[in-house]
């Protein structure tokens, strides 16, 4: 995936092409799914998930904004597909339960959701300091505990705790602001 391309530049006689946007998307989501949890899932679970993140786009194709690009629905579907094999991996449950149920997790307009929201958590983060922009990206995008950011930022486990208490305070603000419930978040 060299940039990012509108989901209309994927339609060819009026049809998603998939066989193309898995050429160009594949890679995408083996890199999302090792920044997520590799450690957690075997190759053939990184296989499955990249086989199951083209069949949720497909089959939720005429839901699709092609006025959009098209990377968020991917790394959308993809980080929800993760986090449900982890789920999954961590609880011990039945496999075959999974396959069954894991269409109806996935709406389009869930993902629209999460793409605003993030968009007003980026906003956000844009107006706070440098040093609150390195906790949350290591807590929720790396997936770090308070004593590793700790160790990588060489600040108290409990500072890292009150500012991540802080930084979360402040983002629900701004959801709050941007039209969000207390019972969304």
């Amino acid at each position: 995936m060299n940039k990012k391309m509108k989901i209309s530049e994927y339609y060819k006689d009026n049809e998603l092409d998939l066989e193309k946007v898995i050429d160009e998307y594949s890679g995408y989501v083996y890199k999302i799914i090792e920044n997520m949890a590799i450690e957690y899932l075997s190759k053939e679970d990184a296989e499955e998930i990249i086989s199951d993140t083209f069949v949720v786009l497909w089959k939720n194709r005429e839901k699709l904004d092609i006025t959009k690009d098209l990377s968020p629905y991917i790394a959308g579907i993809t980080k929800n597909l993760v986090r449900e094999k982890s789920r999954v991996i961590k609880i011990n449950s039945n496999l075959d339960d999974y396959e069954n149920i894991i269409h109806d997790f996935f709406k389009i307009d869930m993902f629209c959701e999460q793409r605003e929201k993030i968009a007003i958590i980026n906003k956000a983060l844009k107006n706070m300091k440098k040093i609150d922009i390195e906790i949350f990206e290591l807590y929720y995008y790396s997936s770090m505990k308070y004593n590793e950011i700790s160790g990588v930022l060489n600040v108290s486990e409990f500072t890292i705790k009150s500012k991540l208490f802080r930084i979360r305070k402040k983002i629900k603000k701004e959801l709050l602001k941007g039209g969000y419930s207390d019972e969304e978040l």
